[in-house]
């Protein structure tokens, strides 16, 4: 816990170095919280496909039908998913394919397959391909699972609506950026592209703690 929070310290000064527009985000805003509580790798990726294509508080609803329903105290753990059956988990409000591929996640940690402590030890290119072949798993999600479970603090998901609205709320008063001047903008925060893209949900939405 001290090295992230020293490297997330490096990277804010970093971002109001090379950045005017983040400096003042960051005043505003404060520090970057990003790694002051673990997080478990399954739950997160769990909670990444809950979420995909869902508004923040739809997601968070169904969420917490499904842990009640499956009796996950804290986390969702492989073996309570693993335990549930299909028809079961559709009941909390999860569509016909994210119950599906949940189950499978499920099964697949249970049983051995899907080894968190390896993926771990890849870049995160490679930790990326092997979590887009996952079941339900795509780059979005992907990129969710290294920023909040493997701490990983360069990665900007292009495809995140809430990021997109963030760049275009401070770079072009409100209006969508193209994606040539968005990885333009992103580039030069680079290597502390995660702890920018927090501050850009702070601003796109600074009521949700989605990502506290």
């Amino acid at each position: 816990m001290p090295r992230i929070r020293d490297q997330i310290r490096a990277a804010e000064q970093h971002l109001a170095e090379v950045d005017p527009v983040m400096a003042e985000v960051i005043v505003r805003h404060g520090p970057c919280t990003l790694g002051a509580k673990a997080r478990d790798p399954f739950h997160t990726l769990c909670s990444s496909i809950i979420s995909q294509q869902l508004s923040s508080k739809a997601a968070d609803t169904i969420q917490a039908r499904l842990m009640a329903g499956i009796g996950a105290a804290t986390a969702i753990t492989p073996l309570l998913l693993a335990a549930a059956t299909h028809e079961q988990l559709r009941t909390y409000g999860l569509s016909n394919a994210k119950a599906r591929w949940l189950k499978a996640l499920g099964e697949a940690a249970d049983a051995g397959t899907l080894d968190f402590e390896a993926l771990a030890r890849l870049d995160d290119e490679a930790a990326i391909e092997l979590l887009d072949a996952l079941p339900g798993v795509g780059r979005w999600t992907a990129e969710m699972f290294l920023m909040f479970a493997l701490g990983r603090l360069d990665l900007f998901a292009m495809d995140d609506v809430g990021l997109r609205r963030g760049v275009a709320m401070l770079y072009n008063r409100g209006r969508p950026v193209s994606d040539t001047r968005t990885l333009r903008i992103v580039r030069k925060w680079a290597p502390y592209r995660t702890v920018a893209s927090w501050y850009l949900w702070r601003v796109a939405d600074p009521v949700n703690e989605i990502w506290v």
